[in-house]
């Protein structure tokens, strides 16, 4: 097993202690000392009976726990079950569905789905803007039209009828990927979209898409429609594996993404493929402090 790496049975016997989990959750929180999350103050003193919570703040005179302004607020499912939910939405590539997160950790599927959504908002993912050079491509994400039930087809042609357009830049230097839902796939669109995401003198590579046609970059394409896939450095294989990963996903584990909370699936893919050259116990400490400062109540969720 290489240095870093963290395998099942290891990360089952590191958290299956919930006062072990718990330190974990507060190392990775406050690294440099337990601060109040109200006021910032590190004038905290513990509770031994730990009523109403574990820490109490001398300054604001607030009480707190490692929980409180983060994800796991509210949330009454131990410690331990929210560290290895980290760790197996971390460590398979394609993700994990509900029903099997689920048996895994021994809760129920609804439990495990907004659980699952929950995680999602705390992988880091920034619109920033790459250096380049990067590949530029968009996708369709959802069902197809002859694979639906009758009451569910459109009836308006194949293709992309019935699903939801993906926009993504994959930045060759640093290997990481930015994705985002689009409207459609105009020329204002797509090429918005490559202004907002790579810098001015950045080279991009797309395929023969009209709408890519007099971007104010330094802009090469690949003719797919002439079986050309690579020429010299020009290709967009690298963005497209990426698009393979989140399809093999969702044909293979989710089986559905809806357009509501497709964003959260796209923050998912990108999130665990940017955090890739980092060790199992780092990436799962990565979600643990993406989770500081958000909040995806279940009512939110369903709305």
């Amino acid at each position: 097993m290489a240095d870093g790496d963290l395998s099942l049975i290891e990360a089952v016997r590191r958290f299956s202690d919930e006062k072990a989990a718990e330190e974990w959750f507060i190392a990775r929180r406050w690294p440099d000392g337990i601060k109040c999350p109200h006021c910032a103050s590190a004038e905290i003193s513990v509770r031994e009976n730990r009523k109403p919570m574990p820490f109490h703040c001398r300054a604001c005179r607030q009480y707190f726990s490692v929980r409180t302004g983060t994800l796991l607020h509210a949330s009454k499912l131990p410690l331990s079950k929210w560290a290895l939910a980290f760790y197996l939405m971390s460590v398979n590539r394609k993700g994990v569905s509900s029903v099997q997160l689920s048996k895994a950790l021994g809760v129920t599927q609804k439990t495990a789905w907004h659980l699952e959504h929950r995680i999602r908002e705390a992988w880091a993912i920034q619109g920033e803007q790459f250096e380049g050079p990067a590949e530029v491509d968009e996708t369709y994400v959802g069902g197809r039209e002859r694979n639906k039930h009758a009451d569910k087809k459109l009836h308006a042609g194949r293709g992309a009828v019935g699903k939801t357009g993906v926009a993504g830049v994959w930045d060759r230097p640093t290997g990481r990927i930015y994705t985002e839902i689009i409207p459609d796939s105009t020329k204002s669109t797509l090429q918005g979209f490559v202004k907002d995401h790579t810098k001015p003198d950045a080279t991009v590579y797309t395929d023969e898409h009209i709408s890519y046609r007099g971007l104010p970059r330094t802009h090469e394409t690949v003719r797919h429609g002439r079986g050309e896939y690579v020429r010299d450095d020009v290709s967009t294989n690298g963005i497209e594996s990426h698009w393979a990963v989140l399809k093999r996903g969702y044909i293979g584990v989710y089986h559905q993404m809806s357009p509501k909370h497709l964003h959260r699936y796209l923050r998912e893919f990108s999130g665990r493929h940017n955090a890739r050259a980092m060790s199992l116990p780092d990436q799962m400490g990565a979600l643990a402090e993406g989770s500081v400062g958000r909040r995806l109540p279940y009512a939110t969720l369903t709305a």
